[in-house]
């Protein structure tokens, strides 16, 4: 056997464990699952996750509320009577998901250059005349030619379109009465769940009387649709196949 295959299959065989450690425990729950539906996750508290920050935005000076003499009003409050809609840590909104967007682009750079310089110098300090001079200088000197040229294409051509409702959970009430939520569905069929995860702030008055409220309206959103389960699986590349693509040059 040559050192060349020996190489090779000691490649081979490096890919291979590094590739079984990267899987590790995913590939040992996978099997303990094989014949079962996927499981659910249960319903965590978002706070207490192992990723989960606090969102710090620029806030304005608080204000100090005021009451006038004998009146009910308060000054900056929204309404007269009790508002239904979602305002405190705690309390549950509709978000009305809508995303549809498209874009095409296409563009196309052309470059090209050519330069030539000849000084038609042919005789230099007596070069023709001097043997080894005609060997190491050419027939003519400060002589120069160059051409160069590019052509580059790129087009982008995309279309996404998502409609749904999900449920979200205030999270956090930031200083100026901005409300941070996040909200999460899972819906199994047979052996797959599709997962919705959506999360951002949102402002009171942007929700609706019917305590909902729709997704371009949610600043900084996260909006994540995927799903998990055997399709899923057959869908992806295998570990060893993903190791290569990362690890390869070419």
């Amino acid at each position: 056997m040559s050192q060349y295959r020996i190489n090779r299959l000691i490649l081979a065989g490096a890919l291979l464990a590094l590739g079984t450690i990267a899987s590790g425990c995913s590939s040992i729950d996978r099997l303990s699952q094989i014949g079962e539906k996927p499981k659910l996750t249960e319903i965590e508290n978002p706070t207490t996750q192992p990723g989960y920050k606090p969102v710090q935005m620029p806030m304005p000076k608080p204000e100090v509320a005021s009451y006038s003499p004998n009146s009910l009003w308060r000054s900056g409050s929204r309404a007269f009577f009790k508002d239904q809609r979602a305002a405190r840590v705690g309390d549950i909104l509709t978000i009305t998901v809508n995303i549809t967007d498209k874009a095409a682009i296409a563009n196309e750079t052309q470059r090209s250059r050519a330069n030539s310089e000849d000084s038609a110098i042919t005789n230099f300090l007596g070069s023709q005349t001097i043997t080894q001079a005609n060997k190491i200088l050419p027939g003519k000197i400060l002589t120069a030619e160059s051409t160069a040229s590019s052509d580059g294409k790129g087009s982008v051509n995309r279309q996404e379109a998502l409609q749904t409702n999900v449920a979200a959970v205030v999270t956090q009430l930031l200083p100026n009465g901005n409300l941070v939520v996040e909200g999460k569905q899972e819906i199994r069929v047979n052996y797959e769940i599709r997962e919705l995860i959506v999360a951002g702030i949102v402002r009171p008055e942007d929700i609706q009387s019917d305590n909902t409220i729709d997704s371009s309206k949610i600043a900084q959103a996260r909006i994540a649709y995927g799903g998990r389960g055997q399709i899923t699986d057959v869908q992806q590349p295998r570990y060893g196949q993903q190791v290569l693509d990362v690890l390869l040059p070419f």
